[in-house]
């Protein structure tokens, strides 16, 4: 054996699966689904592709592998909680923080097959509605409630933030805020006269308290329903 060969089998010794799974998540926080790619991931890793693809089948395995860590440690604390309304919570913000870190995690979950990360934020939902007492027949349409409220509402935050990075010239979430209260108190008033009176609203709110809001209102009505 040469002493190039020994070098790269060197290499492909040290890596690891959680080290290419780290450094994907790093690159898709800076470039997006788009930005990874094997060869850039092998540059980031001073390797070559054939190293990673011994420890990762394809860019399809790696996306899901990078989404089920971000979201195994998002819901890690849930497991604490001890009421199922806590674990509910717990999880609903620890996705929604997630998301926010992460935007790219919200569109994996969405298209995901089986086995998806989006089983794991399911199922714990799905054992808290069950402490919850609600019956086999309601299960289902509280869960998947939850879960779709969870992930539309991460999403939406994560692709809001995107867009006013992208084109607002405002560099900060207060002053983009104000500018959307004044393009809603501008419009016209018989056309959207309710609109108009949630500008001041939407100038103060903070999206993470209203997420968790809309979570209070849904457990609310799943428990007087139970």
């Amino acid at each position: 054996m040469t002493s190039k060969a020994r070098r790269a089998d060197r290499r492909e010794q040290a890596l690891s699966q959680e080290t290419i799974v780290n450094a994907a998540i790093r690159l898709l926080d800076e470039a997006g689904e788009g930005g990874l790619t094997f060869r850039a991931l092998a540059e980031r890793l001073s390797t070559g592709a054939g190293a990673i693809y011994w420890h990762v089948a394809n860019k399809d395995a790696l996306l899901v592998a990078a989404t089920d860590r971000v979201i195994s440690g998002a819901i890690a604390d849930s497991a604490r909680a001890a009421a199922a309304s806590e674990t509910i919570r717990a999880v609903a913000i620890g996705v929604f923080d997630a998301i926010d870190a992460h935007p790219w995690v919200g569109a994996q979950l969405a298209r995901a097959q089986p086995p998806s990360p989006m089983l794991k934020i399911f199922e714990r939902i799905g054992r808290a509605v069950e402490r919850l007492g609600v019956s086999y027949a309601g299960q289902f349409s509280a869960v998947t409630t939850l879960v779709n409220y969870i992930l539309g509402v991460g999403s939406q935050n994560a692709a809001n933030a995107v867009h006013a990075k992208t084109h607002w010239s405002q560099p900060n979430r207060r002053e983009f805020l104000s500018a959307m209260a004044g393009a809603w108190a501008a419009l016209d008033a018989d056309e959207y006269a309710f609109t108009r009176t949630m500008a001041a609203p939407l100038r103060e709110h903070d999206d993470r308290a209203h997420f968790l809001a809309g979570i209070e209102l849904i457990v609310a009505g799943i428990q007087h329903s139970a």
